[in-house]
Parts: C-alpha cells; sequence; structure tokens
C-alpha cells in the first residue's frame, strides 16, 4: 500500500474522529486515542523511520529544530492547520488553526511523535462534569496552594485551566503562569493575565520563579511541580499571600505528599512538611473513565478524590501519617471531601459509567460493591414500602 500522508491530513482526521492524541512511532500505523482508547485505523499502513520523520518535521517551528538536535526531545505547544486538504486545494481559503501539545522525541534510533489536540474553548465545570466543590475552590480561596495530581492524560491542565477561567471570568486580579507548553490560553476578562512559555519566553521553571512574586501577581499557575526549586517555589509564593494552582503527576491526594517530600534531602522533610501543612488548601486528583456517551454527553468523565486541608489532615501531614488520611477524606463528605470509591459510586448511580467500568478502575472492588450493594438494597425497601 502506497499512500502519501501528510501532517494536516492527519490532524484533520484527528479532528472529524474526536481523537484526544495521535501517535506517530516507527514501524506503526499512526493511531489516535478515542475515548481514553487507542486506535489504529486499518487504512493506513506503518510508518517507515524517514516518513516518520519527515510527518513529524512538517510541524516542528524552525528555530527549535536545533534543540531537537541537541537534546533528542521537544515539548511545545503550536497553531497547526486543521482544514481538509480538499476544501482548500479546490476553494482557496477554509484555513483552520487548532492549538496542539506536542511531544517529539528520538527512541530506538527513530523519531517518534506524541500530539495532544487542546480544545479552543476552556470546558465548564459542568461539562467536565467535575463536583461543584471545584467551583467553590476558586471562589472562595484567594490564598494557599490547591494541587490538582493525576496520571498522564487525566485531564489535570484541563481541569486547572477550568478553575483559572472560573477566576479570570469573576475577579479583578493578576493571573501569572508557568507553564511547559502553554495549552490553553487565557483571553483577559476581568483579570489581567501573563502566560510564560518555557523555551519561548524563558528558558526553564527556575528562571521564571525566580522573580515571579515580583511580578505583583494575585494568582500562579505552576504548570508542574516537577522537582526540588518548583515545589519550594510554590510553597514560599502560598505562604507569602498568593494563590497558587500546580499539578503533580501522582495517583492520588495521599501519594502527592510523599512524592513532595521526595524532591527533597533528608533533613529537610520534616520542614517541608510543616510548610506544606500550613500552606496547602486543597489536592483534588482525577482519572478519566469511558463514560456512557448517551447520559454524559462525552466520551470520558472523571472520578475525582478530594482532599481539603483542616485541622486533622494538616496535623497528619505535619506529623507524616498519610496512611490516616484517606479515612479522613471518607469521613468529612459534609465538607466538600469525596473518595474515589464515592466518585466512582455516584458515577455508576447516575449511569454516567458502567458497573464494569467503575470497578475495573475502583481502589478497592470489594468497598465498592458493598457500596453499591447498600444502595441497591436502599431502593429495594422503598420501592417494597411504596407499593405497601
Amino acid at each position: 500500500m502506497n499512500i502519501k500522508l501528510s501532517m494536516r491530513q492527519l490532524l484533520y482526521n484527528m479532528r472529524k474522529v474526536e481523537a484526544s492524541d495521535l501517535h506517530l512511532k516507527v514501524g506503526l500505523p499512526p493511531c489516535y486515542r478515542i475515548n481514553g482508547e487507542l486506535r489504529v485505523p486499518q487504512n493506513l499502513p506503518p510508518l517507515p523511520a524517514e516518513e516518520t520523520e519527515r510527518l513529524l518535521m512538517e510541524i516542528i517551528p524552525p528555530k527549535l529544530k536545533d534543540r531537537l538536535e541537541q537534546t533528542g526531545d521537544l515539548d511545545f505547544s503550536a497553531f497547526i492547520d486543521t482544514s481538509s486538504p480538499e476544501v482548500q486545494e479546490h476553494l482557496g481559503d477554509g484555513k483552520r488553526l487548532d492549538r496542539f501539545r506536542c511531544n517529539i522525541f528520538r527512541a530506538n534510533g527513530g523519531l517518534h511523535g506524541a500530539i495532544r489536540r487542546v480544545k479552543p474553548e476552556i470546558p465548564s465545570f459542568e461539562s467536565l462534569h467535575l463536583p461543584d466543590v471545584y467551583r467553590k475552590l476558586s471562589d472562595e480561596t484567594h490564598e494557599g496552594l490547591i494541587l490538582v495530581v493525576g496520571v498522564t492524560g487525566s485531564g489535570k491542565s484541563t481541569t486547572l485551566a477550568c478553575m483559572l477561567e472560573r477566576i479570570n471570568e469573576t475577579r479583578a486580579v493578576n493571573i501569572v503562569t508557568v507553564e511547559d507548553p502553554v495549552e490553553y490560553q487565557l483571553h483577559p476578562v476581568k483579570s489581567i493575565v501573563s502566560q510564560r512559555e518555557i523555551g519561548t519566553d524563558v528558558p526553564n521553571y527556575a528562571s521564571a520563579l525566580r522573580y515571579i512574586v515580583r511580578q505583583d501577581p494575585d494568582v500562579i499557575f505552576i504548570g508542574e511541580l516537577r522537582d526540588h526549586d518548583t515545589v519550594l517555589a510554590a510553597i514560599q509564593a502560598a505562604e507569602t499571600g498568593h494563590l497558587v494552582f500546580g499539578s503533580l503527576h501522582t495517583a492520588d491526594t495521599m501519594a502527592c505528599f510523599s512524592r513532595i517530600v521526595e524532591f527533597f534531602p533528608q533533613h529537610e522533610h520534616a520542614f517541608i512538611r510543616s510548610a506544606l501543612a500550613n500552606s496547602l488548601k486543597a489536592v483534588c486528583a482525577q482519572r478519566l473513565l469511558p463514560a456512557n456517551k448517551d447520559v454524559a454527553g462525552v466520551g470520558v468523565v472523571p472520578a475525582t478524590e478530594v482532599l481539603l486541608n483542616n485541622p486533622s489532615v494538616r496535623e497528619k501531614i505535619r506529623e507524616a501519617e498519610d496512611a490516616d488520611i484517606p479515612a479522613i477524606v471518607n469521613s468529612s463528605g459534609a465538607e466538600g471531601m469525596r473518595s474515589f470509591t464515592q466518585s466512582l459510586a455516584e458515577l455508576v448511580e447516575t449511569e454516567m459509567v458502567t458497573l464494569q467500568t467503575a470497578l475495573e478502575y475502583a481502589p478497592n472492588r470489594e468497598i465498592l460493591s458493598s457500596r453499591l450493594k447498600g444502595v441497591e438494597v436502599k431502593a429495594a425497601k422503598l420501592v417494597g414500602r411504596i407499593k405497601s
């Protein structure tokens, strides 16, 4: 099969099938991630090394090509034409620019790419199916640290953009972000906004964060807390009266504390736990599940876990008693806290996801099954009372 592919055609198809990601790897056909699942188009051939490189070079900005040669990888965002090649060829117009986050890297001697489409508009809390506590945190928190955590591809960036946009729409504040790369663009509404991109506006996180508090920010967003310097900068900014948002790669709320402490030498662990206990406002964890599209209206929905820093949680963080935190979350629903199990049960009860899907993602299947059986028993008793 001899098909001459173009990047524009692949990205046009990506938009057409509503894929979130496109993967190009040497020796494999291009594949899309749709509703959280990788799918390989049957009509596309495996890509040889030279073809993969040709396609990826189409979207790499000229100023970044030397860096790719030096470092072997790139992470950038770009506006790329995704209009139909046929339409533009015949009509001479119809150009459409979509924003993509592109990660390009060398592996096994060839060039590979992971390309994520960023939706042009920032979704609302309702369209993301996020619980009300996310909106409340955005509306009522004016200082301290809010973390959104999850594995890669769990929607952290979208959730954070949604929370920042809520502030942008409702408060007259100065928002400064440091991102690698910038994904969602915030257009000033009530707030003023500066979005700094690593590699374009500033060389690295350390340089961007060194003087960030001198830029008179009210709200700071650090794209990823990835090392000692970014974590320390986030905590120090939060301690000095700023509202700081950040993301972290951990599976759940409890794991984020050990992850943060790992960035520091042993003799600083007590100090950083104390600082974190004082500055933290909330940790919101999430993972995306395949949804019942007829009910949810979308292909994936988030299961969420929310930890709010009350006096009990603060003490556990300070004393390194992280294992006790889940019990506090489970018993603090009235405050807005929620566990993954509680969230999964709600998704099943509202038919957003199937029971089988919920069980596949459950931290503990037995506990989830027990909770759902309790709901079924209560419902059966209610029906019995109504019938009698």
